[in-house]
């Protein structure tokens, strides 16, 4: 597919669905004041695949057909406005708040660096299961005519606790060692890929470093993205796992950005960077240098939208 340039907004949740998941007025306005701001790719907060991904009441949904419609308008102003329109498919597994009898899921039944209870230990079938999850959500996201699906594998969501070892203690199929904690992450892909069709984008959201002692490192990351790849991811949106995406110790422009180019050194898809950019000449460099090849801005752009004409030139 071809965007009209190099700039992604990323997805920032809005919390403000209605109780039922459905997007409205306040998404469809924001939305079209990004994409008309000259956004290349604008990228639809996190929407949860399932209920026991639900990670806050007034999030975005879809895990029902009844949420196709709102959603389908908010592709629709993203494309009026001449930006290509993705969303972001998310579980957010032990950092679920959903509503009872249901409760947080994980990989294993250890608490989150995060903090909160430990979540409930997912049974194999249960993991098996959350493919069709995902397939379903990106099948209704293809039919609400949205253009890129991005599987959310970041951020200590769920994928993001399949992948680290701190959390993932599976003696199963899905845990272990680095092929089988990416094992999730490669048959969601895979499925993903197929269901949607050649005519959409698959991107996936991945927490290639967690910044944790014994949790996932860069090494790692980057070879789970190349696995990624191979099972026919199209682009590889690099963020931060466990430690979320706004760490401590990361600061100045672009901090996930050398993060990005190690990815990108491994796999011949595009690799979108991301991290605190606010300064156009370093997003511009950022992708001049080859560094990248796409530049997530998200806070900077919800505050400040007439900055995309800055970078864009």
């Amino acid at each position: 597919m071809h965007v009209r340039n190099r700039l992604v907004f990323p997805p920032v949740a809005l919390s403000k669905a209605t109780p039922q998941g459905d997007a409205t007025d306040y998404h469809r306005k924001h939305y079209a004041r990004i994409a008309a701001a000259g956004v290349g790719l604008v990228i639809v907060e996190h929407s949860y695949v399932s209920p026991e991904g639900r990670m806050e009441a007034a999030q975005l949904a879809l895990d029902d057909d009844a949420r196709i419609d709102g959603l389908a308008t908010l592709a629709k102003v993203i494309r009026a406005e001449g930006a290509s329109a993705a969303i972001q498919l998310a579980h957010a597994g032990p950092k679920a708040q959903p509503a009872a009898p249901l409760a947080p899921v994980g990989p294993s039944a250890v608490q989150h660096p995060a903090g909160g209870p430990p979540p409930c230990e997912m049974a194999t079938a249960e993991v098996e299961a959350l493919v069709e999850c995902f397939v379903s959500a990106a099948k209704r996201a293809v039919a609400a005519g949205f253009e890129v699906v991005e599987i959310h594998a970041a951020h200590g969501f769920l994928l993001s606790c399949f992948l680290s070892p701190l959390t993932n203690r599976r003696t199963d199929a899905y845990g272990g060692d680095l092929d089988r904690r990416v094992r999730a992450h490669v048959e969601i892909t895979r499925a993903v890929r197929a269901a949607v069709g050649g005519g959409v984008a698959v991107i996936v959201r991945l927490g290639v470093d967690d910044r944790l002692p014994g949790g996932v490192t860069l090494d790692e990351g980057v070879a789970a993205a190349s696995r990624l790849v191979e099972a026919g991811a199209d682009a590889i949106d690099v963020s931060g796992g466990l430690c979320g995406s706004r760490p401590a110790d990361l600061t100045g422009q672009g901090f996930f950005v050398p993060h990005a180019e190690a990815v990108k050194r491994r796999v011949k898809v595009p690799v979108i960077g991301v991290g605190g950019v606010t300064e156009a000449a370093a997003a511009r460099r950022f992708v001049l240098e080859g560094r990248v090849d796409a530049v997530a801005v998200g806070r900077h752009l919800v505050a400040h939208p007439e900055w995309a004409r800055e970078v864009l030139g």
